[in-house]
C-alpha cells in the first residue's frame, strides 16, 4: 500500500529519542512497533520493549546488543542511535509525540481498509462488506493506544463508588411490571435478552408494552421486521388509551366519543416519550448496528438505551450462511450480544419457538425449544418465555393470564411471574392490579 505521505518521521524519532532520554518511560509507552511506519524505528522500538521485558536497562549500548552487530546497518548504525538519543531535549512532550504517531497509524489503517472495501464491493456481498468495514473503522476510531488496558484498578474504584450510591431495587431499565423487576433488577445495560413464545401468544404486544414504558425515561428503539410502524403505533395507542384493537381498525365506523378522546390523549402521551420505531424491510445486522451506534453517539454514553428486535429469525443473515440456517441464526445471535456489549445497550430480541412445544403434554416452553440455534441459549444473558394456558385450552380457568417464565438469568434467579393480558387492548399489567397509563 502506498502510504500517501501518511507518516511523520519526526514524531516517530521523537518517541524513540524520549525513550533513550528517560529509561523508565518505556513502561508508559503504549505504542507497539506496528504503529511505526519506518522499518528501522520499528526494530529499535522492538528492541527497547524486549529489553524492558527482560528487566534490562534501555540505552544505546543495550539496544545495540539486543539488535545484534550484524543488524546495525539495517537501523542506520550506532551513529543513528546516538543521534536519536540526543535529538529530544525533554520528555515533557512525550504524550504529544506518541499521539501523533498513533494518529498517522490510524490514517494509514483507514486508507488500507477503504482500499480493500473498494475491491470487495465490486465482487462480494455489499451488506457483509459494509458491516465488516464499519466494524473495522470503528475499531480504529476507538483505539487510543492500540492496546487495550487490562488494568483492574479503575474498575475497582468505579465499583466502590457505585456501592456507595443508592440505586433502589431497580438498577437497570424497568419493565413496568414490579414483580418482574424484582427478579431481574430491571433490564441491565450490555445484556442480551431473549423473549420466546409460540406465534400469537402475545410476544410483540409484551415487548411493545415494555418499550413504551421504558421510553418515559430512557431511549427505546424498536426494530420491527414483521409489522409496519403505523401498525405498532396503533397497538400502542390501543393499550395506552384503553381502546379496542377491533374498533381501531375502522375508527370512523366504530369509535364512540370516548374513544376519540382516549386516542388523542394516548397519542399525546406517545409523542412525549423517547420511542423510535424502525420498520425497514429486510433489515440486516449492519443496518441495525449502524442505527443503534448513531443513537449512542447522539445521546452520549450516560443515556440508557433499550433496543427491541421483533423478531430475531427475520433478521437477514450473512449471505455466506444461506445454505445453513443454524449457522445463520448463530451468527445473528452472536452479533446481537456483541452489539449489546460494545455499545452498552440493552437488547431484547423476540424469538420464535419450535413446534416441539405442541407435542408435549405440558406445553410450557423450555430452553431446548428455542428455534434453530443452541447458540441463542449460550449468548443470552436472560431468557424468558411467555405461556398462556388459554392459548391451548379453550375452557381454561386461567383466561387472560400469561406466565412469564425466566428460564435463564446469568446474574440472577429464575422463576415465573404472572401477568394479566387484556387481548382486546393488547395490554399487559400486573395480575390483580390497576393499569397505569404513561
Amino acid at each position: 500500500m502506498d502510504a500517501w505521505g501518511l507518516y511523520n518521521q519526526e514524531a516517530e524519532e521523537a518517541v524513540v529519542g524520549a525513550l533513550f532520554l528517560e529509561e523508565d518511560l518505556i513502561k508508559e509507552c503504549a505504542l507497539t512497533p506496528d504503529h511505526f511506519y519506518f522499518t528501522r524505528l520499528k526494530r529499535i522500538l522492538w528492541a527497547m520493549k524486549r529489553l524492558d521485558e527482560k528487566g534490562k536497562p534501555v540505552d544505546v549500548i543495550s539496544v545495540v546488543e539486543q539488535i545484534g552487530p550484524h543488524n546495525l546497518e539495517k537501523i542506520g548504525g550506532i551513529g543513528y542511535l546516538t543521534d536519536l538519543a540526543g535529538s529530544v531535549p525533554s520528555t515533557a512532550n512525550f504524550s504529544f509525540y506518541q499521539n501523533t504517531v498513533l494518529e498517522y497509524f490510524q490514517k494509514r489503517k483507514a486508507v488500507e481498509i477503504a482500499d480493500r472495501l473498494i475491491q470487495e464491493a465490486k465482487t462480494e456481498d455489499i451488506g457483509s462488506t459494509i458491516q465488516k468495514g464499519i466494524q473495522e473503522l470503528m475499531a480504529i476510531s476507538q483505539a487510543e493506544t492500540g492496546e487495550e488496558s487490562g488494568s483492574i484498578f479503575a474498575s475497582l474504584s468505579d465499583i466502590y463508588h457505585e456501592c456507595e450510591l443508592e440505586h433502589g431495587d431497580v438498577t437497570g431499565i424497568p419493565s413496568g411490571f414490579q414483580k418482574l423487576d424484582q427478579l431481574t433488577g430491571g433490564f441491565q445495560e450490555s445484556d442480551f435478552i431473549v423473549i420466546g413464545a409460540r406465534p400469537s401468544v402475545g410476544k410483540t404486544a409484551f415487548a411493545l408494552n415494555i418499550a413504551a414504558h421504558a421510553a418515559k425515561e430512557h431511549l427505546s428503539l424498536v426494530f420491527s421486521l414483521e409489522m409496519a410502524k403505523k401498525q405498532l403505533l396503533k397497538r400502542a395507542a390501543s393499550f395506552l388509551g384503553n381502546i379496542s384493537t377491533q374498533r381501531m381498525r375502522n375508527p370512523r365506523k366504530f369509535f364512540q366519543n370516548e374513544d376519540w378522546v382516549n386516542l388523542s390523549e394516548a397519542m399525546g402521551r406517545l409523542s412525549q416519550t423517547n420511542l423510535q420505531i424502525y420498520d425497514r424491510a429486510g433489515m440486516d445486522m449492519g443496518y441495525i448496528w449502524s442505527q443503534v451506534r448513531r443513537m449512542r453517539k447522539a445521546y452520549g454514553d450516560e443515556e440508557k438505551i433499550l433496543v427491541v428486535i421483533d423478531y430475531l429469525q427475520l433478521i437477514v443473515g450473512d449471505p455466506k450462511h444461506k445454505q445453513n440456517r443454524h449457522a445463520e441464526i448463530s451468527g445473528i445471535s452472536r452479533d446481537l450480544k456483541h452489539m449489546a456489549r460494545e455499545l452498552n445497550v440493552t437488547v431484547i430480541a423476540l424469538s420464535q419457538l419450535s413446534r416441539g412445544v405442541e407435542s408435549r403434554q405440558d406445553k410450557r416452553p423450555m430452553l431446548s425449544d428455542l428455534r434453530e440455534s443452541g447458540q441463542i441459549e449460550q449468548d443470552a444473558d436472560l431468557i424468558a418465555f411467555l405461556y398462556r394456558d388459554d392459548y391451548y385450552n379453550r375452557d381454561s380457568e386461567k383466561d387472560n393470564l400469561v406466565e412469564v417464565i425466566l428460564a435463564k438469568q446469568r446474574n440472577g434467579p429464575i422463576g415465573t411471574v404472572k401477568l394479566a393480558f387484556h387481548k382486546e387492548y393488547g395490554r399487559f399489567e400486573e395480575a390483580n392490579s390497576t393499569f397505569n397509563l404513561l
